[in-house]
């Protein structure tokens, strides 16, 4: 069995199938169609809403499914009708290629295998964006993409803007979807690693034709602004929601306490001293005034900084309801400190809460502040001792 004839049985086996959207895309459609059926017949067609003979072209190929309407939505609203129809259809996975000859069918094979080997994937078209003819804007999205999507999933994938890529259709089903223009790539692929699905990547080879020749839809100003907002979004709901329920899930569903513990506060990949100051920094954020943010800004800050972001996380508990009593009291008393004859005296009780904030906030802020930063550095410096004596106990009893 030839080589296309092999893998034009996988298409068959993995019920994959190749997704065309296109717009406005004449001169190269058929070129995109008939390369792509030396490999599939196996094709689906999304004609949004072109104005020039697209559809016409599209009619030619029998091998080609074609879905038609009369008013351009935009390409993320083209790709989740196609998946739609693939999805009823039967199909599994759906590899989507642009119809502007950016990209070679020749490539098809490498998704087809990487498949096989990591099933029920996002496989991602890594391109070379390091060629000479890749134009300035793209090669600045790349990067900025690249970077949100780290932030936003922890994950590193080479290249998150790439328009051809796998998608696990099957995996995808249940999900309702926003977006209906480009960014909608980077929410399938942001919402889909949350939900635990796996994203890799392929290389594959890019065309850009000289700039007197080239076409495309995308709007540097509207947008790289869409994707903007939508990137606010992601990242908001990753900090608010998405670190912390995968702390938790990992803590109480797969792990114990005392595990966790142990594998943040003894990693041998991190030094004493950046666990130390992870340990402080997470109670400093749990002492400060920022109710109902403290643990959102600790993680965020954490990421950013590159701290253990599980020693932070359980220090930042510092604050837990059993707690709160006392970090106000103490904060009201380190606050007199700074307020002089307006200081106001507190009894400590543990009927104390969130509402005896409002009777001085000057003093609970000054004082709250301070408690902080003195907590902090208690932490930090016992647990650094700590780790030093436990590290040469470890070190004599080897």
């Amino acid at each position: 069995m030839t080589g296309a004839a092999s893998i034009r049985e996988k298409f068959n086996t993995l019920a994959a199938c190749v997704i065309i959207p296109t717009y406005n895309n004449a001169a190269t459609l058929a070129g995109v169609i008939e390369s792509v059926s030396a490999y599939t017949d196996h094709i689906i067609v999304v004609n949004d809403g072109s104005t020039d003979d697209t559809a016409q072209i599209a009619h030619q190929y029998s091998q080609a499914q074609l879905i038609s309407y009369a008013t351009n939505v935009g390409k993320g609203y083209a790709l989740r009708q196609a998946f739609k129809y693939a999805i009823e259809k039967g199909y599994r996975y759906g590899i989507t290629i642009d119809s502007d000859g950016q990209h070679f069918a020749k490539d098809l094979p490498l998704f087809i295998e990487k498949i096989e080997q990591e099933p029920d994937s996002f496989i991602i078209g890594a391109r070379n964006m390091g060629q000479a003819s890749v134009p300035g804007k793209s090669s600045f999205g790349y990067k900025f993409s690249n970077f949100w999507f780290r932030v936003e999933t922890g994950i590193n994938c080479p290249d998150t803007q790439s328009g051809y890529r796998l998608y696990p259709l099957a995996k995808l089903k249940k999900m309702r979807f926003y977006t209906r223009k480009y960014e909608f790539e980077i929410e399938v692929l942001v919402r889909g690693a949350w939900r635990g699905i796996p994203v890799t990547a392929v290389p594959v080879t890019v065309y850009y034709p000289p700039a007197s020749e080239r076409v495309t839809h995308f709007r540097p100003f509207k947008d790289f602004f869409r994707i903007s907002v939508l990137n606010t979004v992601l990242v908001l709901i990753t900090f608010l929601y998405i670190k912390p329920r995968d702390f938790f899930r990992m803590l109480f569903i797969k792990k114990n306490f005392r595990q966790v513990l142990n594998e943040h506060l003894f990693n041998a990949g991190h030094s004493d001293q950046l666990k130390a100051m992870s340990v402080a920094f997470g109670v400093f954020m749990g002492i400060i005034p920022i109710w109902g943010f403290q643990l959102v800004a600790a993680i965020f800050l954490a990421v950013l900084f590159k701290l253990n972001k599980g020693l932070v996380i359980i220090a930042a508990n510092i604050s837990i309801p059993p707690m709160i009593p006392l970090i106000i009291f103490g904060s009201y008393k380190l606050g007199a400190v700074w307020m002089g004859d307006q200081a106001m005296q507190l009894t400590f009780s543990r009927a104390l809460s969130l509402d005896s904030i409002k009777k001085n906030l000057t003093q609970y802020i000054f004082g709250s502040i301070t408690l902080a930063v003195t907590a902090a550095v208690v932490f930090g410096l016992l647990t650094f001792t700590g780790l030093k004596i436990f590290s040469k106990k470890s070190a004599v009893a080897g």
